[in-house]
């Protein structure tokens, strides 16, 4: 069924980026590039469940891994996959590494200067991923901003960013992935892990024996979007008319519910 509405959207979208270019001056590498390869390069971290994860049999899977192949389905090509740190992703894309960025990246004023961003394709916010009650029962980032706390984040992230600007007080520890971080909680070498809600609420559903909780409402919110290079508007312009079709056509919403509402695929994580 998908294949069907994706043809069609991708007919849509096309005409509509081909009208809408007619206005910009030069060419377009980055597209013109994924055309001639004949593959869309999507740059992830692999370690980001329930976005993008990797299965016990070294698949990739998650909401984010759906919505690439269904932007290469869309664009004609097939979607290659490189996995990367998620604090090495931006300056892979500036390197031309990879066309896109599809890796629970938000929308951020920072990385704005330099990067363009299509969506969002979902709203996340800041919780805590702690086993402490006391902790998880926190309602604002006061309660959580003590000295006495020590806290882990993901590096080059905007949970790191949101410790620094918010809980100055608490220790701060950055690791490369968030498998690192959540062992600091599960052994009591970090009190909390600070990420994404979605993350937080799948990893207390991921270890039920472990005594983990996480916030009942998040610290803030923060869209989540793809992330492209500022120089090719005729990309830009095309992944926002796919992505616009696919909010209309209910796809995205069949991704939402697929891996942000039910934990049915948790068994296949290693």
């Amino acid at each position: 069924m998908w294949m069907k509405k994706i043809s069609a959207i991708a007919l849509v979208a096309v005409l509509m980026t081909l009208t809408a270019g007619a206005g910009f001056a030069g060419d377009a590498p980055v597209l013109e590039t994924i055309v001639k390869n004949g593959e869309l390069r999507v740059g992830l971290s692999g370690n980001q469940p329930p976005l993008n994860a990797t299965s016990r049999a070294g698949e990739l899977m998650g909401l984010e891994v759906d919505l690439a192949k269904l932007l290469g389905n869309a664009l004609g090509v097939k979607t290659h996959f490189v996995k990367k740190p998620f604090p090495e992703l931006l300056s892979t894309l500036k390197a031309g590494e990879v066309d896109v960025v599809i890796s629970g990246m938000a929308i951020t004023a920072r990385r704005s200067i330099d990067t363009a961003f299509v969506g969002p394709y979902m709203i996340s916010g800041k919780s805590i991923l702690t086993n402490s009650k006391t902790l998880a029962a926190a309602e604002e980032a006061g309660e959580i901003n003590r000295a006495n706390l020590k806290l882990v984040a993901l590096a080059n992230s905007t949970s790191e960013e949101f410790v620094k600007l918010n809980l100055p007080e608490a220790q701060l520890v950055t690791t490369k992935d968030y498998d690192s971080a959540v062992n600091m909680v599960l052994n009591d070498e970090a009190d909390a892990m600070v990420a994404d809600m979605t993350i937080c609420i799948l990893t207390v559903m991921r270890y039920p024996d472990k005594g983990l909780a996480t916030l009942a409402e998040p610290l803030s919110i923060e869209p989540v979007g793809i992330a492209l290079s500022p120089a090719d508007p005729q990309l830009r312009n095309l992944l926002e008319n796919f992505m616009a079709a696919f909010e209309g056509t209910g796809i995205l919403d069949e991704l939402r519910k697929k891996w942000l509402e039910s934990d049915s695929w948790i068994a296949a994580l290693p």
